[in-house]
């Protein structure tokens, strides 16, 4: 039987690779995007699918859209580290995400999978793992992303107890070909162009975008009503992350540890830099006091119930270097 599927954030980093597997299925595929979305990263399939325009942040742009569908994968959201964008964090991963709920249960959408953050589990420590049942306590950081992705998962709960069928998939640090907007691979960028001379003393959890494709359509077939799926694989040391990325590269540079209150003293001295764009773009406060921790996650319940595969991260970056070599995105 061939069914409707919906997704939202069809043009994002896991969307659009979403996209791209579900368009070779069969189905009837439809992609929700605004009339500004640049498609660049659907120019693949867009022979297969169907483009639905409407916002997630406009509840009348998505009355007709759900209609007769059988599964919405809702993986609109906004990523953004920093506090100049709270608001559209609010409208889009809070409010959008009541607004599509809202719509798929009035269209009697069959089942929904809920795309989170890892910043939504919380902050673990260098020594422990956090899994599916851990306090959330990423509030000791005060990050609006954060706040919003949790926020997210309480209003999916709340459907789930009125009635809705829905799964929440919580992706870890996703690289992958097809980052076209450099999300995780930005690091992978900044290391091969040298702008990476410190890295921070935290670490986090590292998964590939196909491994996040393969368990959110598992997620859609198997996975149990109101529960939450972590997708993860190797817990790293942003040390190792760099060390690793420079090996896959062949570019190599000196780097040095760097404490979050080094961090304070070397982001008040780039405001008088002229040099500021040499380095990092991720070295902003926000992100950095992010990276200071440690976000390690343990995906053994996805493994069990959704069949998850596990693959060195290594293979991923190597993957990920490769697409934006071949590209010439590196340049």
């Amino acid at each position: 039987m061939v069914k409707k599927i919906v997704i939202t954030g069809g043009t994002g980093f896991i969307g659009s690779r979403l996209v791209h597997r579900l368009s070779g299925t069969g189905n009837d595929v439809h992609a929700l995007v605004r009339s500004s979305s640049d498609l660049t990263s659907l120019k693949e399939c867009l022979d297969r699918i169907t483009l639905e325009f409407g916002d997630v942040t406009d509840a009348s742009s998505l009355k007709t859209v759900f209609n007769g569908a059988d599964e919405v994968y809702h993986c609109a959201g906004l990523t953004y580290m920093g506090g100049k964008k709270n608001p559209l964090l609010q409208r889009i991963n809070v409010e959008g995400t009541r607004n599509v709920l809202d719509a798929a249960r009035k269209a009697g959408v069959k089942r929904i999978v809920h795309v989170s953050s890892i910043t939504a589990v919380g902050i673990s420590g260098s020594n422990r793992k956090l899994d599916e049942e851990s306090p959330w306590n990423f509030d000791m950081i005060e990050l609006e992303y954060a706040r919003t992705k949790h926020v997210a998962e309480q209003i999916v709960t709340e459907e789930v107890k009125k009635g809705l069928d829905c799964v929440i998939v919580v992706p870890a640090f996703v690289f992958g070909a097809g980052d076209i907007n450099f999300n995780a691979g930005r690091i992978i960028k900044d290391v091969y162009k040298r702008k990476l001379p410190f890295y921070p003393l935290g670490g986090v959890c590292v998964i590939d975008v196909e491994i996040v494709v393969d368990s959110l359509i598992a997620a859609m077939k198997k996975g149990r009503t109101g529960e939450r799926y972590i997708i993860g694989g190797d817990n790293v040391p942003f040390r190792e992350l760099s060390q690793t990325i420079m090996k896959v590269t062949g570019v190599h540079q000196f780097s040095l540890p760097l404490p979050l209150w080094g961090a304070h003293v070397i982001s008040y001295l780039l405001r008088f830099s002229k040099d500021r764009n040499r380095i990092s773009k991720l070295f902003n406060m926000t992100m950095f006091t992010v990276a200071s921790k440690y976000l390690y996650f343990d995906s053994s319940k996805a493994q069990r119930e959704l069949g998850m595969r596990y693959e060195p991260y290594e293979q991923s970056i190597q993957r990920t270097f490769e697409w934006y070599r071949d590209r010439r995105m590196l340049n």
